[in-house]
C-alpha cells in the first residue's frame, strides 16, 4: 500500500507541476495518478474520494481533449480565462449543496470516515477539475480550499504521505494561481495594445 501510495504521490506532483506550466502532458500524468488513488481510497474506506477518482478518469480525458481541440481551433496554446462573478457564485452554491447531500448519504448508508468533509473534498475537487479542464483561473482558488481540507482529513486517517502530497499541492496551487494570473494579465494587456493600435 505504501509503495502504491508513493507512486501516486510522484505522479500527482508531476501532474500539478505540468499544470502550473500549462503543459498538455499534465492530463495523461494525472490519469495515472487518479487510477492509483481509486484503489488506495477504497482500501482506506474514503468512499467519496474513491468515487471522485473514478469520475476523475473521465475528467482527465475530457481536459486533455478540450485543451488539444481548443488549442488547435485558435492555432495556439489554450489561454487562461476567468469566470463571470455570477457563474462563480453558481458553482460555489452548487458545490456546497451537493457536498451536503453527498455527506448525508455517506453518513447514513456507509461506514465512511469523516463523511461530510470527505464529501466536500470530492465535490469541490470535481468543481475545481472541471474549471481546470476549461482553463479557468478560479480553478486554483477552489483547489487551495480543497487542499487545506484534504490535509486535515488524510492526516486524521493516517495517510501521512497523502497528507504530505496535499501540502505540496497547496504550495503548487498557490504557484499555479500566481502563474496563471500572470498569463491571463499578459494576454489581456496584449489584447488591449492590439485594440489600441487598431
Amino acid at each position: 500500500m505504501h509503495l502504491l501510495e508513493s507512486f501516486a504521490v510522484l505522479f500527482g506532483i508531476a501532474c500539478v507541476v505540468l499544470t502550473v506550466r500549462q503543459n498538455i502532458w499534465c492530463w495523461p500524468t494525472g490519469l495515472v495518478q487518479v487510477v492509483l488513488y481509486v484503489y488506495i481510497f477504497h482500501e482506506a474506506r474514503l468512499y467519496s474520494d474513491m468515487i471522485l477518482h473514478v469520475i476523475y478518469v473521465g475528467l482527465q480525458i475530457y481536459g486533455w481533449y478540450y485543451w488539444v481541440r481548443k488549442g488547435r481551433q485558435i492555432g495556439e496554446r489554450l489561454p487562461v480565462t476567468r469566470l463571470a462573478p455570477s457563474h462563480m457564485s453558481a458553482f460555489a452554491t452548487g458545490t456546497f449543496a451537493v457536498a451536503w447531500v453527498w455527506g448525508e448519504v455517506m453518513a447514513r448508508y456507509t461506514d465512511a470516515a469523516l463523511p461530510y468533509l470527505d464529501a466536500f473534498i470530492a465535490v469541490a475537487s470535481l468543481t475545481a477539475q472541471f474549471l481546470m479542464a476549461r482553463k479557468k483561473l478560479e480553478s486554483w482558488i477552489v483547489w487551495i480550499i480543497v487542499d487545506v481540507t484534504a490535509i486535515y482529513v488524510f492526516w486524521s486517517r493516517d495517510l501521512m504521505m497523502t497528507a504530505g502530497l496535499y501540502a505540496v499541492f497547496l504550495g503548487l496551487c498557490i504557484a499555479g494561481l500566481t502563474e496563471w494570473r500572470k498569463s491571463f494579465q499578459a494576454r489581456a494587456a496584449s489584447a488591449s495594445v492590439e485594440a489600441t493600435a487598431a
